[in-house]
């Protein structure tokens, strides 16, 4: 059986700019070259999705209501660029800053590989040969622990990078492709 490439991307800060808990098409902003980006990636085979930690329902800021109706509107957004999205995985769980049931750890809470592993199994993927883009070093590491090929940082100057080598940091999207 042949298994799809595939290109894992991190919500907040890689597709849009992250401006805290934005759970509204107005609150969006999306990160310059994503949909170039988005598109190049497509025509070489792969296949786009989205993980995303999603600590703001687990804090009761939004509900997941609200969640997928703004992924939907992101998606048409990719779809109409010619970069559609596979599927969303987001995890809604924060193990100490959650609310009710939403207060606890998940195996797909990155930097667990929980939302990779998902998207290996239903879409038949070769993590080996797979990406990941995030701007979290827990992006990274969940990308590490399960298995996928290349996982990229991209750099924000105003964090603090403890783990991540020079070859894994990207100024911007432009110098990912």
């Amino acid at each position: 059986m042949n298994l799809n490439r595939a290109v894992f991307l991190d919500r907040d800060g890689v597709i849009n700019v992250d401006l805290d808990y934005a759970h509204r098409p107005e609150e969006i902003r999306f990160v310059d070259g994503i949909f170039d980006l988005g598109r190049f990636l497509v025509q070489k085979g792969f296949l786009l999705f989205i993980i995303t930690n999603q600590s703001g329902i687990a804090r009761g800021y939004y509900t997941e209501r609200e969640f997928w109706k703004l992924m939907r509107w992101m998606c048409s957004i990719f779809e109409t660029e010619k970069a559609p999205i596979q599927k969303v995985f987001f995890c809604p769980y924060h193990p100490k800053k959650g609310v009710g049931k939403y207060k606890r750890d998940s195996e797909c809470r990155k930097p667990n590989p929980g939302m990779i592993l998902k998207a290996e199994k239903r879409f038949h993927l070769d993590l080996s040969r797979s990406i990941l883009i995030g701007d979290q070093e827990s992006d990274v590491l969940a990308g590490e622990r399960a298995g996928v090929g290349l996982s990229c940082l991209l750099y924000n100057q105003n964090k603090t990078y403890s783990r991540t080598t020079p070859k894994d940091r990207f100024g911007s999207l432009d110098e990912i492709h």
